[in-house]
């Protein structure tokens, strides 16, 4: 069985693949299970070598995986680009962790022994990444996964499951061994990610997706108490305050919400603009809106479809939902004259602060604008929010810029810029909006397991 990946900017079939079931599933268990014993035992610098060639290799087909990427998902060939080279960069940050697994040595405080305290890989890990940044979100799990010593079964989204395979086929030319990475495509995601919950050789579950299906993974990941790391839902707030330099609030807002076509769950949804700075940071931000061409990314189009027609349907309604209850629409980019699941980038503003449009994650090119005068207030209502995964704050005032980035229930906060994701850096948020890091250190401990060793010691 096989079923077709169409590019939503022109309805195409691009390709197809396997449509894995659950003996698909329970096969990639048994060849990372048996694959296991011997990659964990693997040098940690012969790991740190396979990624630093699977990153170089990335690097190498850029280009193409690129245009892979704009085919399967629809957005620009300049953000499937970027993502190519971010995605890439956690093979070589992780290839670089692999040779630093840390541990610790020493006296115990009753004396009599010495405790020396080490990080084992966790096991088999299942990962299950999503559809707006599939290169990306594959790497981000699978580098620290291979750096801990585990091996992996991965399903990526049906919407893009070429890119997945892309990147696994670069892994073996790389050098990895079989069995270590297996790629599952399915439609039957239920199905398939339930075969691995409940089978007790996989130890680990990392998902990225929908708030709500993260709660469903951890309700059956408990069953078993299988180590899980969620990086859910956002909804993210954009804050300019009344010093805040405009031209780059404008440019950081441009990044923060239309990267992806503001498909991400770090998008700027919500903007909070301080009443002085309103006409004037509208003006320029709409202007700037109303710049960007919309279209497919073969035409050199900024601003691509959304990924499926109910996506389409979804953010139509939430816009005119929220223009029925009093917001305008200001500024709008030009729709092209194509099929696909096309949506302009469009500002709203005279949002009032208890919307519903503000409560909810878009995911797709629409800032939301209301104002604020008084920062008590504005904390509460950004903060108002059952998710706290990503935030920006521009001000000219550095400490008055920390002080409401630090005042804010989220897991990042951009300061005066309009981008948070760095390999280097912990990716994650609080609230519903999941548990655990990726990236940095804290990516390769959600891989481990730590154990201590108590060794007698007389005086």
């Amino acid at each position: 069985m096989t079923f077709p990946v169409v590019d939503p900017a022109t309805l195409d079939v691009v390709g197809t693949v396997a449509d894995g079931d659950i003996s698909d599933a329970r096969h990639a268990v048994d060849a990372a299970h048996q694959a296991f014993r011997s990659w964990s035992r693997t040098p940690p610098r012969r790991r740190s070598e396979i990624l630093h060639r699977a990153f170089e290799l990335m690097i190498r087909d850029r280009d193409s995986l690129a245009t892979l990427i704009s085919r399967e998902n629809g957005k620009s060939l300049t953000d499937a680009a970027g993502e190519v080279t971010y995605a890439a960069e956690f093979f070589r940050w992780f290839a670089e962790e692999a040779v630093r697994p840390g541990g610790d040595f020493g006296e115990s405080p009753a004396g009599g022994t010495r405790t020396l305290v080490t990080h084992r890989p966790v096991g088999v890990a299942a990962l299950v990444t999503p559809w707006n940044f599939p290169a990306a979100m594959i790497t981000r799990k699978i580098g620290p996964a291979l750096a801990a010593g585990c091996t992996a079964v991965v399903k990526p989204a049906a919407e893009t499951p070429l890119t997945a395979l892309a990147i696994a086929a670069l892994l073996t030319e790389a050098g990895l061994p079989d069995g270590v990475i297996t790629v599952v495509t399915t439609t039957d995601s239920a199905g398939v990610v339930g075969a691995w919950l409940n089978d007790e050789r996989v130890r680990k579950i990392s998902f990225t997706g929908s708030t709500a299906v993260g709660r469903v993974l951890l309700r059956h990941a408990a069953d078993r108490v299988v180590n899980s790391s969620m990086e859910l839902g956002g909804n993210a707030p954009f804050i300019v305050a009344d010093d805040a330099d405009l031209d780059a609030a404008v440019a950081g807002a441009m990044i923060a919400k239309f990267r992806n076509g503001g498909q991400a769950c770090t998008a700027a949804n919500r903007f909070y603009v301080h009443a002085s700075a309103k006409t004037a940071f509208v003006a320029r931000f709409g202007a700037a809106v109303e710049k960007l061409t919309v279209g497919p990314a073969a035409d050199g189009s900024a601003i691509g479809p959304l990924i499926s027609a109910a996506a389409l349907r979804r953010v139509t309604r939430t816009v005119d939902e929220a223009v029925a209850a009093g917001a305008r629409i200001s500024h709008q980019a030009t729709l092209p004259d194509a099929p696909g699941h096309f949506y302009p980038p469009t500002v709203l503003v005279d949002v009032p602060a208890d919307a519903a449009i503000l409560q909810e994650e878009i995911f797709g090119p629409v800032a939301a604008i209301t104002t604020w005068t008084d920062e008590d207030e504005l904390l509460e209502w950004v903060n108002d929010s059952e998710y706290g995964l990503a935030a920006y704050v521009f001000s000219g005032d550095l400490a008055r810029a920390l002080r409401l980035g630090e005042a804010i229930d989220a897991g990042m906060v951009g300061i005066n810029r309009g981008l948070v994701s760095d390999p280097s850096a912990p990716f994650g948020g609080v609230k519903q909006s999941g548990l655990g890091r990726e990236g940095a250190r804290d990516g390769l401990r959600e891989f481990q397991e730590t154990q201590y060793l108590s060794v007698d010691w007389p005086a």
